[in-house]
């Protein structure tokens, strides 16, 4: 039997492209917030939302959707089960009958802050090899590279989390 010599996982040759290094480091960590966070009853995505809601107290449904991209079909769904689990509460706006103004709960606060500290894990797992300053950077160039991005659709659920 001829063992062959496996490459190294960050190789060169095997991650090329931004795209690629991405898509490989996204799994890196989303797998593992996933598992985490579903041990506290949040998904990656309904923790986005409460992180957002969190930081400006309440929001408009629509808001929050345009806000972290994600279809409004698939934000009433998600805010429907945060709604559900006690983690939000939904009323209407007194300046557009139409409107719903979301705000997280005393409980969605306290999940929130154990999602946090399950992210920080997470992060600290798979950025260890990065400084404190070179993590700082790499979340500033991300999010100018996302700022000057192609526009793209929302997400939906269907898409999976």
């Amino acid at each position: 039997m001829t063992l062959v010599a496996r490459e190294s996982p960050t190789s060169t040759d095997a991650t090329e492209f931004a795209g690629q290094l991405f898509f490989r480091l996204w799994r890196a960590t989303h797998t593992r917030i996933a598992e985490k966070l579903e041990s506290i009853g949040l998904r990656p995505a309904s923790f986005g939302v409460l992180n957002l809601l969190a930081k400006r107290d309440a929001m408009i449904q629509q808001e929050i959707g345009r806000a972290i991209g994600i279809d409004p079909s698939t934000m009433v769904a998600l805010l429907d089960g945060l709604e559900g689990a006690g983690l939000v509460t939904r009323t209407p706006n007194p300046s557009d009958r139409r409107a719903r103004v979301v705000a997280v709960t005393p409980k969605g606060r306290k999940a929130l802050e154990r999602g946090r500290k399950l992210n920080g894990e997470v992060e600290d797992e798979v950025l260890k090899g990065l400084s404190k300053t070179e993590r700082r950077e790499l979340l500033d160039l991300l999010r100018q590279a996302l700022a000057s991005s192609p526009a793209q659709p929302p997400w939906s659920s269907a898409e999976g989390d």
